[in-house]
């Protein structure tokens, strides 16, 4: 069978010079599509970062209302329903979403 999907991630920040890992992309076979794989993608990435001790994750989804492709990225909603929060946005349809592990420690306290 093959690999429904697959991540892609990076070492460093899109517009701060805090250490954060990034999410920046995801790919889902056609076939796979619409049936979750992204959200256990992104919710695979989030424990791959956590047991590394990562600061934050983060994400450049695209905003659905806005933009109807995701093409590679993912969009703000299934990021924002795995705890990301925007933290910037360059364009409207493009936010800078983050998953601050310190922050939600600090909250579940």
């Amino acid at each position: 069978m093959p690999c429904p999907g697959s991540i892609g991630y990076g070492s460093s920040s899109a517009w701060t010079d805090r250490p954060v890992w990034s999410l920046s992309c995801l790919y889902v076979r056609k076939r796979y599509r619409r049936r979750g794989v992204t959200f256990q993608l992104i919710a695979e990435a989030l424990e791959v970062a956590r047991r590394a001790n990562a600061p934050a994750l983060e994400a450049y989804p695209f905003e659905a209302d806005v933009s109807p492709s995701a093409s590679g990225s993912g969009y703000a909603s299934t990021f924002a329903r795995a705890g990301f929060r925007v933290v910037a946005r360059r364009t409207p349809a493009r936010p800078i979403m983050r998953y601050d592990f310190k922050q939600i420690a600090d909250h579940r306290l």
